[in-house]
């Protein structure tokens, strides 16, 4: 599984949110947002950043180019 898509879920489930609660934040649908998780699919730029907002992450984080 590819970094971001490990993170992505390791962070959703941290929050205790489930995948459609995850997309609603988003603004996107559940399936959109379940081929992030599964490394199928990759967000927009808006998105992504919009992921790092509601996780309150770096954008550097979740592709893994650091660790915090």
């Amino acid at each position: 599984m590819e970094i971001f898509a490990q993170r992505l879920r390791e962070l959703r489930i941290q929050a205790g949110y489930s995948q459609q609660e995850t997309a609603n934040k988003l603004n996107i649908k559940q399936q959109s947002y379940s081929r992030y998780e599964l490394g199928t699919g990759e967000p927009s730029l808006s998105v992504l950043r919009d992921i790092a907002l509601v996780f309150n992450v770096s954008v550097d984080f979740l592709l893994g180019l650091s660790d915090f």
